[in-house]
């Protein structure tokens, strides 16, 4: 009896197994993109309300709305909130720095007030070069004293630039900023460089403990597709990412070689790789993070504030990449990325890259898939021994468990092998969708006539896909590999379900990305095919089967 309980068990869970399997695989980009579901948002309430521990004191003040300086934030649960910062629009501009790649503004504090990206790739839906802050929000190279009142003069006291406009654009050129204290001269030396970024070598005349920080994160692209927030990389390479509005308390790392605060495709970054740095990062009102440096007396950092563009970051240094994070299958989504990278060098279009990737990829596995598809068709074809079987022994599950075990090692089927084959495809798909939701280097691409940008929405007006070609062909696509996929789902709900599962999706991929549909699009074309090609060799290999037998039964 008891093997007869383990056997049944073991039937029930292999068909629970696989009606999840094939659920997962429908539903993995919805459950992506609705990560962030209420009830986690519930359940980082529930652990903020029991957050009881202090950390030590955290010296970092910020700048109020009315312009004075706060006194000391104390990393108290309650009380760790940073002050809003004041509107940058109403501070004076001390300096304008040209580049090739962007327009950098200098405020009266010595901070990065705005920067304006150049080029045809980078402007809004407006048709606007893209600015990458908004008003109120922490600024780059802001500097918060220990001391609370050499902290409250300094956010009084003008700095002074060595130049009103500075053209780095065809070569390396210096800007020295300068705030004259009551009790210390604050230096920040900055050498620009023609792609757009910086070396900072910030100093004071009297030792003097200070805070030096990258700002919040660019606010272009900050949705629930990708992550954004701050990304700190450690001595050893180990990442640490906070997402926004999910932090509950200030902390303190030690080892840091770079901070980064990122939104989907922009960075703003500090770094040095040739020493260790001790950050404090705190939460804002929106329980956001804002990441400092400490300093004792003299720093030099180097900076960037733009696209997250892989070459571009690479130049700068080969670890930074490391603030290009894809998530869960950064391992896989990485080198993916270099190959996509490899084929557009031979291409040269991005569209055509999507194409040519995902045909690849799916030559690839397919020994898995054909494996998997040839395994579910030989479950369709006992299906109906098998529900014979059950209505057999419809009172006794026991023994209907037994023998459907049995009929599937006596026709050599084995029930796990059609979902393991797709679990195993799963990563490699969701990395390649990962990689394309975050490259920028998509951005500006056109393919055919229909698309403009392979990162704008489908849905967008300027896209010129008026009849939203690519969802549509996408949603017909997942149709008919619906139709002739082998279906063991014996629940009428379940089916139902599967029956609107293209037209779910079709909705839901009008609002992504140009580029993510057409992946999907490629992807569900090849495995129709793939699917038609197992089809025909299974039911000439049932044909044969079948001649076999007869031809058996007749001697």
């Amino acid at each position: 009896m008891a093997l007869n309980d383990k056997t049944m068990n073991k039937q029930d869970t292999q068909k629970r197994i696989l009606v999840a399997t094939l659920l997962s695989f429908a539903f993995f980009v919805a459950y992506d993109l609705l990560y962030l579901q209420p009830q986690q948002v519930a359940l980082a309430e529930q652990q903020k309300q029991e957050q009881t521990m202090k950390q030590k004191q955290v010296q970092v003040t910020s700048t109020t709305s009315s312009g004075t300086a706060p006194s000391v934030v104390t990393a108290d649960s309650k009380t760790n909130i940073a002050p809003v910062v004041k509107d940058v629009n109403k501070m004076d501009i001390i300096s304008t720095i040209q580049t090739k790649t962007n327009t950098i503004q200098i405020d009266s504090l010595g901070r990065i007030a705005q920067v304006t990206l150049k080029g045809d790739r980078y402007v809004d839906k407006e048709g606007k070069s893209i600015k990458l802050f908004s008003a109120l929000q922490l600024r780059p190279l802001e500097v918060r004293f220990s001391d609370p009142k050499l902290n409250e003069e300094a956010f009084k006291t003008a700095v002074v630039a060595s130049s009103k406009t500075v053209d780095a654009s065809n070569g390396v050129v210096k800007l020295t900023l300068t705030q004259t204290l009551s009790s210390t001269v604050l230096t920040k030396v900055l050498t620009i460089y023609p792609a757009g970024n910086y070396d900072i070598d910030i100093s004071t005349s009297t030792n003097q403990n200070y805070f030096l920080t990258a700002g919040f994160r660019p606010d272009v692209m900050a949705d629930m597709y990708a992550d954004h927030g701050a990304l700190l990389i450690k001595n050893d390479g180990v990442l640490t990412i906070i997402e926004d509005e999910d932090f509950d308390r200030n902390e303190e790392f030690v080892g840091m070689h770079a901070i980064s605060a990122f939104d989907r495709y922009y960075t703003t970054t500090l770094f040095n790789f040739d020493k260790n740095l001790q950050v404090t990062v705190m939460k804002n009102k929106d329980d956001s993070p804002e990441s400092f440096i400490h300093i004792m007396n003299k720093s030099k950092l180097h900076g960037y504030v733009g696209p997250k563009d892989h070459s571009d970051i690479a130049a700068l240094d080969e670890r930074l990449t490391d603030i290009i994070e894809y998530g869960w299958f950064t391992f896989i989504a990485k080198p993916m990325f270099v190959m996509l990278q490899f084929i557009h060098d031979y291409v040269g279009n991005w569209g055509w890259t999507i194409v040519i990737t995902t045909v690849l990829i799916k030559l690839v596995l397919y020994p898995l898939s054909y494996k998997g598809m040839v395994s579910m068709n030989r479950l369709k074809e006992l299906a109906p021994k098998v529900k014979a079987l059950q209505e057999k022994y419809k009172d006794d599950k026991q023994k209907a468990s037994s023998h459907m075990m049995e009929l599937y090692k006596k026709e050599g089927a084995n029930p796990m092998g059609g979902c393991l084959p797709i679990l195993l495809q799963i990563p490699v798909f969701f990395a390649l969708y990962r990689v394309l939701l975050n490259a920028i280097e998509l951005k500006g691409s056109e393919w055919f006539w229909f698309i403009e940008d392979l990162t704008h929405t489908v849905s967008m007006s300027n896209l010129l896909d008026p009849y939203l070609v690519l969802p549509l062909l996408m949603g017909l696509t997942m149709y008919i590999q619906q139709k002739i996929t082998p279906n063991q789902i014996q629940d009428e709900m379940q089916q139902k379900i599967f029956q609107f599962l293209p037209v779910i999706f079709t909705f839901f991929f009008i609002f992504f990305e140009a580029g993510l549909v057409l992946y999907w699009t490629v992807n569900n074309v090849f495995t129709v095919a793939q699917q038609y090609y197992v089809n025909r060799i299974f039911a000439k290999n049932k044909i044969a089967r079948h001649d076999a037998h007869l031809a058996q039964k007749k001697k």
